[in-house]
This record gives structure tokens, C-alpha cells and sequence, in this order.
């Protein structure tokens, strides 16, 4: 991380050698075999062919895998393009923890947070028709892909996985096949273009038959000549449901999380943060501790990464840690700027509406003249709260600190960043850092963080050499959170004498996260002043439909709660404001809201099959139970298109969702059951948070504490959901995220529907309306 921090403030410095590097190709992602694997087994145990592919002995192959598995199924669907292009069963790719190298960087990620326009940025609006992408848009995502090529940055998170890995993945395996295929013309002096692959043996019709593993020292050696990808009438798995490789694992137990690790004379860290956010302890009385029954000691922690202050307690076992940190009597001091409340914010970002202009995302023709010339004008102001991101494994990490070298366990979704501040509070280098990525729990945004992380690592410096596992409780993690911002909108339409919209304008106002994020975890890339967060007004500039005059702005404050990266982000609350304002702009113009997002799509035909696709299975239109309803809403995030229909009753008073239908376009989908688990999750999350989900902040201690203060969705409330995908020939987008933005507009406006009241802030609470 140094050495990439030192790259970008130098070429940042000097803008003539900035000139010369962006004309130079991009670097290439494939790596070589003379770079050092990521062993985590002996050498012996395979032939490495590039940075991405190795062969065992037995003919089976290996995948580096750079991603973090939470449950998304990214190692099940990286494995199947590599099982794809080198013909060899899915169950004999196996994936091991790639390095540190910049080819494991996620690309995608960064050229994704660029804030351009979806209908700008589609290389089609329909499939197979050509589109000329603006020339800024083109530079735009050329320059920051080489920026993300050199930072190598490996992160898991906006859904991006899988388009990251689309090019790399398949032609790493696809020149490995090649040099195994040519290993074995050399070897057998037989033209290559007649040897043929099966299950991972090369083959020629006059006898010669070998396996991967028999010809893979050979292929270490042999160019791969021309590579071809394969052609998509030549798949045989990709677009198949394939099981996944993970879940008997996970069934029977045997599966390693971050909670599961257990090393040789493990101790047990419980941690007691300020209950004020922000605040810091002042006298800890640490005997009270340490006379409880195998109690070994009491670390204070710093603020570190962004968390607040407090102490850990070093056990036997985590129970008799946690019962010693709770009885520890402790004088907690408030954050010097004061404390904490939600209701005061609110107020303050309601203010921030009305007294800002915002940073302008997306302007197109005159929405002011617009609404100067309207015959009618609609307005309303929406609001999202706080939220916690509530993993269902807590946050924990293990750290073992001896003779000047660290090693972690932990279920991160940033590694390298856990392996950098692992070696700033132990005082180590980074190449003295070692880090096992355990399975995740649940993620969310939550494990971009790296507080745990560094808070283990300065509770074992105290340990002298023993391993420590810190663990949360369940409290902690729903009271020191880096939770989703607060959020208030103001959205305008004007309308002609025929009731047609001319004009739309939306006025956001909020925390921005990625600044924040920056400051604590890449602080290099945090400059002097905050520049524009796409992340705050996603869901919002970039609406498929076709008003003739938008303007779209964000006001970024900073309230001081610690805001992150929460399931689909921006997308999550900004879609309720656009999806809800659109709904209530076709009851006022007295049209079926289906009938009036189908008018606006002309320039989205995309999104129109999407949203067609959803009314269609749906029975959009068709008679439903006395007493029930439907709302619809179509939202694109993380190169996604997803529409949802809700179908919804009240039972003693509370919404009761019966049937959720998606329709999605993700590009290409490598394994549909994936797809549809995703979706079946992302419904099951955006309902909890839709019903449930706030936080309350006052004198700066959340109020929520644990699950029956913050719920979720039991298994008794779950809906039916059924997805459907639009087949496509593009290349994959996101699927973890994009299945939470449009459950809440859907719902709320299925209440709509059935009550006639229109709820504009979230949760939902038809109490409130």
C-alpha cells in the first residue's frame, strides 16, 4: 500500500509524466509464472501458469482468488469461468488466497464509482444496436481504469466482482488451456488444431492422451501463442444453475468463518467502546477486571480507523472477557464537538435543502424555465435514516503479534488494507503482515472497515506472542456501526396544461461516504477538500426516463456519525425518493403507473423489457385478493436493471408483503440459481430496512442495541419471491446489490394503493402518515 500510495502522489505532482502514462497501454492483469504464487500450500503442490491459474499434479486446477466470499457466491462463479475455458468439471477447480499484487485489484469497482450517466455510459440501448459513448465518458473510464490497474486496490464490495473478473478470469484460463495445448503438441509432435479437451485431458484421435497435471511443467515453459476466448455457442456452464461447491462446507459445519478459527493457546478479546460515539474513556478502574475469574488482562484502544475509543478485556474464554468488560466501572467523556443527535440532524439537513445550492450531477435543458412556464407544480420531501449494516456474524478478528511479525484470521473485504493497519499498530512492515481471509459471515459494507482489525492486533501486542480472537457482541456492532447516512430529499415537478411532465428537479441532502471512508482507510487519497461523491446522489441523477428538463444536485454535509458503505448505498434510500415521487407523479396525472414509466422509456429500452418483464409475471393489472394491492418500481445500480412488483395486505394494521417479482437485466449470468438467491436475499434485506430499519442517536448513544430494537424480517413475515432474468449477450453486471433499491418504492407504493396515504420517509409506519 506504500509503494501504491507513493506511485499516485507522484504521478498527482506531475502532470507532464500524468500526460505521458495515460497514453501508455493499460498494464496487464494476467500475470506470469515466474511471479511467486500466493502459497499457502507447499510448491510442490502445483505448477503455476500464470498470476491467476496453477495445476496440481492430479490434473485439477487452482484459481487465486482475490474476492471475499459472504455468501454472494463469487467463489462458485469465478471457479465456473475458469471450469468453462479449460474444460475441466467444476468440482476439480478449487479456489486459495490470492496475493498482494496489483493484478488482483478490483478495476471495476473504481471505474464504477465514476459519476457518469447509465444512458451515457451503455455501449447499446438495445441489445445488438449501436450507441457512440461521449468522448468524456470514454477518457473518463480509460484513465481511471489504469489508475485502479496501478493502485491495485482488492476490495469485494459494488457488486463488482464478477465484471471485474469477466476478461482477466477467462483469459487467464484460456492461456493456461492454450499452453497445456501446446505442451502437448511439442511433447507429441502433432499439429495442435487436432488435439481436442475433455474433463481436463488433451487428447489426439491417434492415441496420445494426457491430463492437465501430466503436461504442466511442459506448459510453464510453452508461449501460449495466439489465445481465443471461447465462443459463447461453445459454452457447456456458464448460464447453468451448477451447484455450489461451498454449501456442503456450510451445511455440515466444517466451513471456517471468522468466529471459527481456533489456533493453539488461543485467549479471547471482549471489546467496551464509549456508548458516545466519538467519545473516549477517561479512568477505567482495571482491577474490577482483573480479579474475575480467567480474566488476563485490560488494553485500552484508541480511535482507530475511524471507531470510537474504549477498551478490551482479554479472557480464558469471550464469556468470561465479556462479563469482566461489562462490570469494569468506567468514567466515559463525550466527544469534544459535542454530542450526537438524530432529530437535530435531521433538522440540519432540511436546513441544508433550503439554504444550499448542492453540487450539480446531472442537468439536462432548463428545469427552472420549465418550472417557471408550468401550469402545475408538485412537490414533496422524502427522508431515509440512519442504518446499521447488523452481519450476522459480528465483527471479529484473530491476531497473533511475535518476533516482529503479524498474523491475522479475519473475514475482511478489504485485505490489504488489513494487512496496512495491522502494521501501523504493531510497527511492523507490511511484508511482515500475513493475512488468512476466512469466509464472512454477512459483509454489507461493514467489513471494508479495518477498526476490528487494528483493534485486535494492539490487544495482542499486549499478549505476549499468544493469538487473540476479538469478538463484539452484538451491542457493540449495533452501537459503533459505520452506518448508511441520514438522507433528505426535495424533489419538483412541473407539469403542462395537459398534465405531461416538463420538468423535474431533485435537491439531496447528506453525508457523503466516500470521503469519510478515504480519511480513515486510504488517507492518500483523501485530498485537502472533499470532491463530489457519486455515492450520495446515485438513484437519483441517473433516471432512465426521458424528462425533457432535469436537474439533479446533492448538498454533502458532515454530521459526524460515522457513515460507510451499506447494501447498494446511495441506490438503497435515493431509489425510494425517485421510484415513490415518480408513482406519485402518474396518480396525478391520473395514469396507471405502469402506462406512465412505459411513456418515459423510449430512450431506456432496457429498462422497458425489464420492466415489462416484471408486470408480465406479475399479472399486473389482474385481479388480486379483497383487501390487497400492487406498487411497482424500476431502479438500474451497479450495471443492473431490476423492476419489483410488491403485492401487499394489512394485517392487524402492518403491511404484510405476500409476493415480490423481479425482473432483472445483469448482462450475461454465469450461474442463474446464484441470480436468483441474490435477488431472493436482496428482497429479504430491503424489507427488513423498509419496516424496521432506523437508528436513533441521542447525546450520542445509539438507542438500538440489539434485535428487539432492531428488527429483521422472520422467516413467518418472509414474502414469496420469484425472479426472472432477460437474457443477454453483455457482460455481467452486479447482482448482490441491485435486488435492494426498488423494495421500498414498490411497497410503498402498494400502500399507496391500498390506503390512499403516501409515506414518505422510511420505514414504512402507516401510523405516521
Amino acid at each position: 500500500m506504500k509503494r501504491r500510495a507513493w506511485l499516485l502522489s507522484a504521478t498527482g505532482a506531475a502532470g507532464a509524466l500524468l500526460v505521458g502514462w495515460s497514453l501508455l497501454p493499460a498494464r496487464s492483469r494476467l500475470g506470469s509464472a515466474a511471479k511467486p504464487w500466493p502459497q499457502r500450500v507447499p510448491e510442490l503442490d502445483g505448477v503455476v501458469l500464470n498470476g491467476w491459474i496453477k495445476i496440481r499434479a492430479d490434473g485439477s486446477v487452482v484459481l487465486a482468488m482475490p474476492r471475499s466470499e459472504m455468501g454472494q457466491g463469487v467463489h462458485t462463479a469465478l471457479a465456473m469461468l475458469v471450469a468453462e475455458e479449460m474444460d475441466v468439471p467444476l468440482l476439480r477447480v478449487s479456489v486459495e488466497q490470492a496475493g498482494s499484487d496489483a493484478i488482483y485489484g478490483n478495476v471495476a469497482m473504481l471505474v464504477g464509482s465514476l459519476p457518469f450517466h447509465p444512458l451515457e455510459v451503455d455501449d447499446y440501448a438495445k441489445e445488438g444496436a449501436p450507441r457512440v459513448r461521449p468522448t468524456q465518458v470514454r477518457l473518463g473510464e480509460w484513465m481511471m481504469g489504469k489508475v485502479a490497474r496501478e493502485l491495485g486496490i482488492n476490495a469485494t464490495g459494488g457488486s463488482s466482482s464478477l465484471a471485474d473478473a469477466w476478461d482477466v478470469v477467462r483469459m487467464a484460463a484460456a492461456t493456461a488451456r492454450a499452453s497445456l495445448l501446446g505442451a502437448a503438441s511439442l511433447d507429441w509432435k502433432l499439429p495442435v488444431d487436432e488435439l481436442s479437451i475433455k474433463n481436463g485431458v488433451i487428447s489426439h484421435p491417434s492415441g496420445p492422451s494426457s491430463h492437465y497435471g501430466e503436461l504442466a511443467k511442459f506448459a510453464a515453459a510453452t508461449p501460449p501463442g495466439d489465445v481465443t476466448l471461447k465462443s459463447r455457442a461453445d459454452w457447456k456452464l456458464i448460464g447453468h444453475s451448477a451447484p455450489r461447491p461451498d454449501i456442503p462446507a456450510k451445511v455440515n459445519g466444517t466451513a471456517v468463518f471468522g468466529l471459527d478459527v481456533r489456533l493453539p493457546g488461543m485467549l479471547y478479546a471482549a471489546i467496551r467502546l464509549c456508548p458516545m460515539l466519538g467519545g473516549s474513556a477517561g479512568a477505567i478502574q482495571v482491577n474490577t477486571a482483573l480479579a474475575l475469574p480467567g480474566v488476563e488482562r485490560l488494553v485500552r484502544l484508541p480511535a482507530y480507523a475511524g471507531s470510537t475509543a474504549g477498551f478490551a478485556v482479554v479472557g480464558k474464554t469471550w464469556w468470561q472477557a465479556q462479563q469482566a468488560a461489562l462490570a469494569v466501572p468506567v468514567e466515559w467523556q463525550q466527544r469534544p464537538a459535542g454530542a450526537l443527535d438524530t432529530r437535530s440532524i435531521e433538522k440540519s439537513l432540511e436546513a441544508a435543502l433550503a439554504r444550499e445550492e448542492g453540487y450539480v450531477f446531472y442537468k439536462k435543458g432548463d428545469a427552472g424555465q420549465a418550472e417557471a412556464a408550468a401550469t402545475r407544480k408538485i412537490e414533496a420531501v422524502y427522508s431515509a435514516p440512519y442504518l446499521a449494516h447488523a452481519t450476522l456474524e459480528p465483527m471479529n478478528c484473530t491476531a497473533q503479534v511475535k518476533d516482529g511479525k503479524v498474523w491475522l484470521w479475519a473475514p475482511t473485504q478489504v485485505p490489504q488494507m488489513a494487512v496496512a493497519v495491522a502494521a501501523r499498530v504493531a510497527g511492523v512492515a507490511e511484508e511482515d503482515v500475513h493475512v488468512t481471509v476466512t469466509l464472512l459471515g454477512g459483509g454489507f459494507g461493514r467489513r471494508l472497515e479495518v477498526d476490528c482489525v487494528a483493534q485486535a492486533v494492539r490487544t495482542a501486542l499486549e499478549c505476549g506472542g499468544r493469538p487473540v480472537q476479538l469478538i463484539w457482541s452484538r451491542e457493540e456492532d449495533t452501537t459503533h456501526d459505520f452506518y448508511r447516512p441520514m438522507q433528505v430529499a426535495r424533489l419538483r415537478a412541473a407539469l403542462d396544461d395537459k398534465g405531461a411532465v416538463t420538468g423535474l428537479s431533485i435537491k439531496s441532502a447528506g453525508d457523503a461516504i466516500t470521503p469519510r471512508w478515504l480519511e480513515r482507510n486510504l488517507p492518500v487519497l483523501a485530498g485537502p477538500f472533499d470532491t463530489p461523491d457519486k455515492s450520495a446522489a446515485e438513484g437519483l441523477f441517473d433516471l432512465p426516463y426521458g424528462f425533457a428538463s432535469q436537474a439533479m444536485s446533492h448538498v454533502a454535509t458532515r454530521s459526524g456519525v460515522p457513515v460507510g458503505y451499506w447494501r447498494s448505498v446511495g441506490h438503497s434510500h435515493n431509489a425510494f425518493f425517485s421510484e415513490s415521487f415518480v408513482d406519485e407523479l402518474a396518480w396525478a396525472a391520473g395514469q396507471d403507473p405502469l402506462t406512465f414509466r412505459r411513456t418515459l422509456l423510449d430512450e431506456a429500452p432496457r429498462h422497458l423489457a425489464v420492466l415489462d418483464l416484471a408486470a408480465l409475471k406479475a399479472g399486473w393489472g389482474s385481479a388480486l385478493p379483497d383487501g390487497w394491492a400492487r406498487g411497482i418500481a424500476l431502479h438500474e445500480s451497479f450495471g443492473s436493471i431490476v423492476a419489483q412488483v410488491v403485492e401487499v395486505s394489512l394485517l392487524d394494521g402492518r403491511p404484510r408483503v405476500h409476493r415480490v417479482v423481479c425482473a432483472v437485466d445483469c448482462g450475461t449470468v454465469v450461474n442463474p440459481a446464484i441470480v436468483a438467491q441474490q435477488m431472493e436475499g436482496s428482497v429479504i434485506f430491503a424489507l427488513t430496512a423498509a419496516l424496521h430499519g432506523r437508528i436513533d442517536i441521542e447525546e450520542g448513544v445509539v438507542l438500538q442495541k440489539n434485535f428487539p430494537q432492531y428488527a429483521m424480517v422472520g422467516l413467518a413475515q418472509a414474502p414469496v419471491v420469484q425472479t426472472y432474468m432477460v437474457p443477454s449477450a453483455r457482460a455481467p453486471g452486479g447482482a448482490g446489490e441491485p435486488g435492494v433499491p426498488p423494495l421500498a418504492p414498490a411497497l410503498g407504493n402498494a400502500l399507496f394503493a391500498l390506503t390512499g396515504k403516501r409515506l414518505r420517509s422510511l420505514p414504512l409506519m402507516l401510523s405516521n402518515a
